[in-house]
């Protein structure tokens, strides 16, 4: 278990890699039913093979929200759980489609860290890059992190 961290303790370059997760049918069908996406892109085999791609891909945002649960699964993400107060937004690229059968993980590192106006608190940009297996990065996403000081708590 790692020790938990706060602001102060953070270190630009400070890296983790989640657990990896394949991304299949069974989840791309599932995010159409939950986000009501229903494009053929994504839910129709033959169409799909006619289009840029050749064959279905994942939703661009269900890779993000996939990037999300694995970045929770890393120890960084645990130790700043109990300084977090709050994820200030997020920016994506998407860089390369996500394949059904195609096994991702997050490396997440921090890429930034900033003051703010208050003593108590500073912003911790985290780049959560998402890859395949194949090595490359499918997704780039900053997340900008509210993170108390230590004894703040």
């Amino acid at each position: 278990m790692a020790p938990d961290r706060y602001f102060d303790d953070l270190e630009v370059g400070l890296a983790d890699v989640s657990p990896r997760r394949t991304i299949g049918a069974a989840e791309v069908s599932a995010f159409a039913g939950l986000s009501g996406d229903f494009n053929p892109l994504h839910v129709d085999r033959e169409f799909a093979a006619a289009g840029p791609f050749g064959e279905p891909i994942a939703h661009g945002l269900l890779g993000t929200a996939v990037a999300s649960g694995l970045f929770t699964a890393t120890a960084l993400s645990r130790s700043l759980q109990p300084a977090l107060v709050a994820m200030l937004g997020l920016e994506v690229r998407f860089e390369a489609p996500i394949f059904l059968g195609d096994t991702v993980r997050v490396e997440a590192e921090v890429t930034e860290l900033r003051e703010t106006g208050k003593d108590d608190r500073g912003i911790a940009v985290i780049e959560r890059r998402l890859r395949k297996q194949d090595d490359a990065v499918s997704q780039r996403i900053l997340t900008p992190m509210l993170l108390l000081r230590r004894g703040a708590e």
